[in-house]
């Protein structure tokens, strides 16, 4: 049974595969990748104050989310190791929202691009915010994870529009 799609890590037959890049040309590639945290208030203040007792929230998250970028082939089965230019991680405090609002870029010059690299980032540095604060608040949310921009590539330039 032949598959007509556009889903490339499916050969013929259906069957999962890696693309093959060799014959791509490398270009510079960026992309950005958006998350958040929703917590509590006693978790908001816990973390601005430095009141968390596994220590210092958001620079560990921010170190998570730099490891994971640079481990990404390992965590996503058909994803390419990358040679990682750069990866940014910011974290911030959102009060209104009651929210660690994270985002991710990561820059390569490559045959193929860093998006699963920032999404990776952005999905660690939220899980690493959960697991420093999940013994003050068990019902925190991880969402809204997300690719806001990726420049690069025979694909060309991507931008979200909401």
């Amino acid at each position: 049974m032949a598959i007509e799609n556009d889903f490339t890590h499916f050969d013929e037959r259906g069957g999962a595969r890696m693309v093959n890049v060799g014959d791509k040309s490398d270009t510079k590639r960026v992309a950005v990748a958006a998350g958040r945290v929703l917590v509590n208030r006693t978790t908001f203040d816990l973390i601005r104050t430095g009141g968390v007792k596994k220590g210092d929230v958001l620079t560990v998250a921010r170190v998570a989310g730099i490891l994971a970028a640079k481990r990404t082939p390992e965590l996503i089965p058909m994803c390419h190791p990358v040679a990682i230019t750069g990866v940014e991680m910011d974290l911030r405090l959102n009060e209104e929202d009651l929210a660690v609002d994270i985002t991710a870029e990561t820059s390569c010059v490559g045959p193929t691009g860093v998006e699963m690299e920032a999404l990776c980032a952005v999905s660690a540095a939220a899980l690493t915010v959960y697991d420093m604060c999940k013994a003050v608040q068990r019902d925190m949310v991880i969402d809204d994870i997300r690719l806001l921009r990726k420049s690069g590539g025979q694909s060309g330039d991507f931008v979200r529009e909401d």
